[in-house]
């Protein structure tokens, strides 16, 4: 490994959209930000302006595509979409509300918490399946990009799953929590290995 390129990744959510602020899940589907999401988002560029980031990889849908646009009016990166990079996939549980799914499919709810990585809503998909598509997107930028350091505007059940796993986390719900709400996580890879660098290193809102 001596020698070999390190692309360092920053991982981040996207900003607050409507639908965070109903508790309502999103998944494949799409909220715009609020107003609040909106000043969030410009105030992140200005925070991250020292950080020396050399483009932007963001998820194609359209929460991360409106955070990375305003991010951007700062930093002025070259930006890539990669739809690999994308929440996972809520099916049928799309567009419910947390409160009303865990009224209405509470015992079903529970019983998927403890499959951990297979925990999968009907008609969408796992975790390990989000797992394993987004480790192949950060290894297709390591690839394009190699030693470069890349910004990551994602979700946070893609931040989750990469996370955990570096962590040899199990998913369940007695586990304590690990990551700190909207804040920037280090990571690098080399070669084909991804290594955790740093969790919650920065938060994004002061």
């Amino acid at each position: 490994m001596t020698g070999a390129p390190v692309t360092r990744f920053g991982l981040i959510r996207h900003a607050a959209t409507l639908w965070n602020e109903e508790q309502r899940i999103q998944g494949h589907g799409n909220s715009p930000l609020s107003k609040n999401g909106r000043e969030m988002a410009k105030s992140w560029g200005r925070r991250m302006a020292s950080l020396s980031w050399q483009r932007i990889l963001c998820s194609d849908l359209g929460r991360t595509r409106e955070t990375t646009a305003l991010i951007n009016q700062t930093l002025n990166l070259p930006v890539h979409q990669d739809n690999r990079l994308r929440e996972q996939d809520w099916g049928k549980w799309t567009g419910m509300t947390l409160p009303d799914l865990k009224n209405s499919r509470n015992k079903m709810l529970r019983l998927m918490e403890r499959s951990g990585w297979l925990f999968q809503p009907p008609d969408g998909e796992s975790r390990q399946q989000v797992l394993q598509r987004s480790l192949a997107a950060l290894q297709a930028a390591h690839t394009a990009w190699p030693g470069e350091s890349i910004l990551v505007v994602c979700h946070e059940g893609v931040i989750k799953c990469v996370l955990y796993h570096l962590r040899g986390r199990k998913f369940l719900p007695e586990e304590p929590r690990l990551i700190k709400p909207y804040h920037i996580h280090l990571m690098e890879q080399f070669d084909r290995t991804l290594r955790l660098k740093k969790i919650n290193s920065m938060p994004l809102n002061r």
